[in-house]
This record gives structure tokens, sequence and C-alpha cells, in this order.
């Protein structure tokens, strides 16, 4: 499983508006909807008006591909110029390992 962290970064509200465009435009449901989508959800941090989290999860690195390689992406694209967004990401790769032992001491279910 590969999850990416999108950062995007704009000025006067404009990753805000460019998360509520997404949603409301029905792009995020069309990718929640892709072969091997995982999770696509926005997040707003407490201390960063000006920015919105994006955690864009998938299947293996071939979904990853053929979402790039989609129609879809033209439209992100756009939508990121529109708003005049910077990006900043993280990617990580799951380890099929699962939450050492050490770890799980920690953690209320």
């Amino acid at each position: 499983m590969i999850t990416v962290n999108l950062y995007y970064t704009g000025e006067n509200g404009a990753a805000r508006a460019f998360a509520e465009e997404m949603t409301s435009s029905g792009t995020a449901a069309a990718i929640r909807a892709e072969d091997g989508n995982l999770r696509y959800e926005y997040f707003f941090p407490m201390d960063d008006p000006e920015t919105v989290l994006l955690i864009d999860q998938w299947r293996d690195q071939e979904a990853l591909d053929a979402h790039h390689a989609s129609p879809m992406m033209a439209q992100i694209a756009a939508l990121r110029e529109k708003y005049d967004l910077h990006m900043r990401v993280e990617r990580f790769v799951s380890d099929e390992s699962g939450l050492p032992e050490a770890d799980r001491h920690y953690i209320r279910n």
C-alpha cells in the first residue's frame, strides 16, 4: 500500500476553496471510485489556515500510475493552477510486517 500526503498551500483561503471545489465538482468522488484507491480525504491543520492536507492512499504503484495517467490529472492540475497552489509531498510505503509489539503498548483500541 502506498500513502501520499499532499500539502496544498495558497493564500486567502485558496487551498480550502480548492478542496471544496474538488468535492463539490465530484472529482474527489471519482478518484475514490478509481480501481486501487483506498483513501482520498482532505484535512485542515488547526494551526495553518492556508494549508490543506490530502491523504491519498493506493493499493500499489500500478494503481497510482494508472491514476496519474488518467484524464482526471488534467482536471486536478487545472484546479491547482486556478487557485495558485504550491505543494509539498510525503510518500510512505506500508511495512507489511505490521506494528511492532513495542509500539502496540501505546495504541488504544
